[in-house]
């Protein structure tokens, strides 16, 4: 039987892999997955939120590290590499609470379904807001920005953004849902056994 904390760093390793494993496309390829950072933040807020002081931290500089060794090595554009490279701190802050947020507020039912779309709907909205905003006025790369502009290009890739992170959360969703039941059952047939 593992302990809690065998049970945090397991679900510590396997958020870093799904990170480390993703995180060379945003969009994901026709051989690569789509990155999973967002959810991996968001997922780590509800899973190990009174481990921030560390976990946050180990996170952030596994993305950064990531992100340097495709540029460098794996032919990945450094075109988002910007002085707005660095808003990911309070965005991925952000996907951090609203995991954290849902974790003391959430149930097996219903209404713990809700709250579950609801918080990482406006944690990836705001993450969203800030990177995007942050790359569009500071990062450099246009020209001439304004308001237009700015919509134009929020509006563009905002339901991406959106449907990756939920897509990750969702089957996230389903694998913890299956491992209670897997557990449930398991120990039903332990009782009866021992009958």
């Amino acid at each position: 039987m593992s302990t809690v904390r065998e049970k945090r760093l397991e679900i510590f390793a396997v958020l870093s892999l799904l990170l480390a494993m993703t995180r060379f496309g945003h969009i994901g390829s026709h051989i690569t997955l789509p990155d999973a950072s967002w959810a991996v933040f968001f997922l780590a807020g509800f899973y190990l939120p009174r481990q921030r002081a560390w976990v946050f931290p180990a996170l952030l500089l596994l993305a950064v590290l990531v992100d340097l060794i495709a540029i460098r090595y794996f032919g990945v554009s450094n075109y988002c590499v910007t002085v707005a490279y660095w808003f990911i701190i309070p965005a991925y802050a952000l996907l951090w609470l609203g995991g954290s947020w849902l974790q003391s507020h959430f149930s097996f039912d219903l209404r713990g379904a809700g709250l579950l779309a609801a918080s990482l709907f406006v944690a990836v909205s705001a993450c969203y807001l800030i990177t995007n905003g942050s790359f569009y006025w500071l990062g450099g790369r246009v020209a001439d920005p304004d308001l237009a502009g700015w919509m134009g290009n929020f509006l563009k890739w905002y339901l991406r953004f959106l449907e990756v992170p939920f897509g990750y959360v969702a089957a996230a969703a389903a694998v913890h849902v299956l491992a209670l039941q897997l557990r449930g059952a398991l120990h039903d047939e332990a009782v009866s056994g021992r009958v």
